[in-house]
Order: structure tokens, then C-alpha cells, then sequence
């Protein structure tokens, strides 16, 4: 089989790899369809290892070169002896996190909070970017018949935003700002439309990422952040001056940051999805005399599929309009990671197609 495999910041490799062949009695093979690149996939190609590790997995034993991607879905190839659920031909997505199921995290199907799990395409031995993955019967999904595989391709970011959007504590009619309008920021704007958002505000500077998202017919205030002062512009247009209801950081920047604390009202929360290192000033004092919630949000539990299935098979979270194109696994760097990655690029989503 072919994978795309990483080996250290800037070295992602197309190579041949003997195919699968042996299964546990947990475990499922599964012959991969569509991949999705993801902004984690780019991180660890421009500066990584991040995730990825040189030391193997305490729970798979992964270690570098690691296959890469977590976005992805396919059809079974083979079961291990003691999985029932699923057979061959089954079209299913895959939820990457994987873990033993006790302990605190475990049983919460919480794998990725814990000590002891892994991720698909980064901590575990197998990956989206590859012709097969062998995969945790627990960890693969089988589809509704109604749902394409690109549409499974899209199920993973989609339960990122959709988890954003829970632990914001929106609610119908409620106004929500949302920072960065990258992949995960279009899909938190999709998932805020489907729980009922009164008011979404969007906040980035691609001005050709904002008529994107103008683009997908939900109603969607984008302002350019360099332009036009956050805070301000937010409380004009907000009930009484207080400001938003709740705020999703998707962009990872320290500014975004401290925009979002300023644009809510008392009481609100302020959900940080979008990952950085960098240091964010903003005061104690503010939040606790404004009694805001910070709240991070890496992930979402492993039960989170079925769910995101229907609100696709509704209309409600229409994924499919975010991809731009679908390329062959050779062109993965030149076609897939370098558009993406360009700054003042006009990609939203590469699906990468296996097995072709």
C-alpha cells in the first residue's frame, strides 16, 4: 500500500508500505476513501514534531515516521474475531482517539485528557493518508447510507466545532463571536446557524476566507479585525451594548484572544479552540469581575458521531460546501499543504483521495 508518511519538519514522504495483514480481535481493517488535511497536519509538516514523537506510544507504540491524517473515511476491508457491529462493505468515518476503557478519561470516552491513548495519523500506527488503516473496532463508525464519503471526510473538524459550540452554552437566539475563519471557524459558524445563534459574528482578515464564509447562506456578520475595532463594533451591534453571549477563539492568536474577552457580556464564556503557544495579556480582574468563563476545547467525546451524522443528514451542517478540491495522494505537499498554508491563500479544505 501507499502512505503518506512524516518524518521532521518539512519531510513528509509518499511510500510504499506492506499492506496490513494481521488483525486483533478488537480492531478492523478499513480501505481508506477520502482524507481530509487538517490544520494539526500542517503544524507538524511546517514546524513539528508536535503530537508526533521520535519515543513509541505507551498505548500503540506509534513512533516517527508517522502516517499521517485523522480526517478520513472509508469502507471495511475485514473484521478481527470479536467485532459484531460492522462487516465487510461497510461505509463508515473514523473517530481518531483511541484508549484503554477504564480509568477516569477512559470511561468517559475521553481518550485524548488521558495518559495512556493515542490518535490516528499521529500517536497511533496508522493513519488517513494511506491506501489502509487498521483501525479499533470502537473507534469506526459506520455511516448512513445517505452520507458521501466526502461527507464522512468532513465528520471530524465537524465535531470539533459542534463540541466548540456546546461548551460555549449557546443558546437559540443567542449571539456568539467567532474568531478566525480558517476551516474550524466556517464550521463553528455552521454548527452556531444549527443550534439556533440569533446573531454570529465572524472576525477575520482573509478577505477572500470572509466571502467564503458570506458565501454558505447563513446569515453571518464578517468584519476585518485590521480594519474595524473588534470590541466596538460588537457592542454597537449587540442588545443594550453588553455585547456577545459567547465567543469561540478558532484562529490561535493572541489578539483574537484578548478580542473575544473584550466583545462578550458579563457572564458569558469564552471558548479557546484554536491552538498557539504564544503568551495573551488580558486582566484576572476583568474576568473575575465580569464573572467570564475560559474555557478550552481541544477535542470531543468519542460518542460524538451519530450525532454529527444527523445534523449533516439534516441540512443543518451542510460540510460539503467548505471543500475546494480533491488531489492524489502524490500531490499531497504541492497541491495540498503549500495552498493551505499560504497565508493569503483562498482554500478552505483538500480532501486527499486513497486508493484510486
Amino acid at each position: 500500500m501507499r502512505a503518506a508518511r512524516f518524518y521532521a519538519k518539512g519531510d513528509v514522504r509518499v511510500e510504499e508500505l506492506p499492506d496490513p495483514v494481521d488483525l486483533q480481535p478488537d480492531e478492523v481493517l478499513v480501505r481508506n476513501r477520502l482524507c481530509g488535511i487538517c490544520g494539526t497536519d500542517l503544524h507538524e509538516f511546517a514546524d513539528g514534531p508536535h503530537f508526533i514523537s521520535a519515543q513509541p506510544n505507551p498505548f500503540s507504540g506509534a513512533s516517527i515516521p508517522q502516517i499521517l491524517g485523522h480526517e478520513f473515511s472509508g469502507e471495511i476491508a475485514a473484521v478481527g474475531s470479536d467485532v459484531s457491529h460492522l462487516k465487510i462493505g461497510d461505509r463508515v468515518a473514523i473517530q481518531p482517539h483511541m484508549g484503554p476503557a477504564d480509568g477516569y478519561f477512559g470511561v468517559r470516552g475521553l481518550h485524548f485528557l488521558g495518559t495512556r491513548g493515542a490518535a490516528t495519523g499521529l500517536t497511533w500506527n496508522w493513519g488517513g493518508f494511506a491506501d489502509f488503516a487498521v483501525m479499533k473496532a470502537s473507534a469506526t463508525v459506520k455511516m448512513p447510507d445517505t452520507l458521501t464519503f466526502e461527507q464522512g471526510a468532513m465528520v471530524e473538524p465537524a465535531a470539533v466545532a459542534v463540541t466548540a459550540v456546546d461548551r460555549s452554552g449557546l443558546e437559540p437566539g443567542g449571539s456568539i463571536l467567532i474568531t478566525g475563519g480558517g476551516p474550524i471557524g466556517a464550521l463553528t459558524v455552521m454548527a452556531s446557524h444549527a443550534a439556533g445563534a440569533g446573531k454570529i459574528f465572524l472576525s477575520e482578515p482573509n478577505a477572500a476566507r470572509r466571502k467564503r464564509i458570506e458565501s454558505l447562506g447563513i446569515p453571518v456578520i464578517t468584519i476585518d479585525p485590521t480594519k474595524t475595532p473588534l470590541a466596538d463594533f460588537i457592542r454597537e451591534h449587540t442588545f443594550e451594548r453588553l455585547g456577545c453571549d459567547s465567543a469561540i477563539e478558532c484562529a490561535g492568536n493572541p489578539r483574537a484572544i484578548a478580542d473575544c474577552i473584550k466583545s462578550v457580556r458579563s457572564q458569558a464564556t469564552v471558548v479557546l479552540v484554536g491552538l498557539t503557544n504564544a503568551k495573551v495579556e488580558f486582566s484576572p480582574f476583568d474576568l473575575i469581575t465580569r464573572d467570564i468563563r475560559l474555557q478550552g476545547s481541544l477535542c470531543y467525546p468519542t460518542t460524538l458521531w451519530p450525532r454529527v451524522y444527523a445534523m449533516i443528514e439534516s441540512g443543518r451542517l451542510p460540510v460539503e460546501r467548505l471543500i475546494d478540491d480533491t488531489i492524489a495522494l502524490d500531490d499531497i505537499v504541492e497541491k495540498g499543504f503549500k495552498p493551505l498554508m499560504d497565508p493569503s491563500g483562498t482554500k478552505m479544505k483538500i480532501l486527499v483521495e486513497l486508493g484510486a
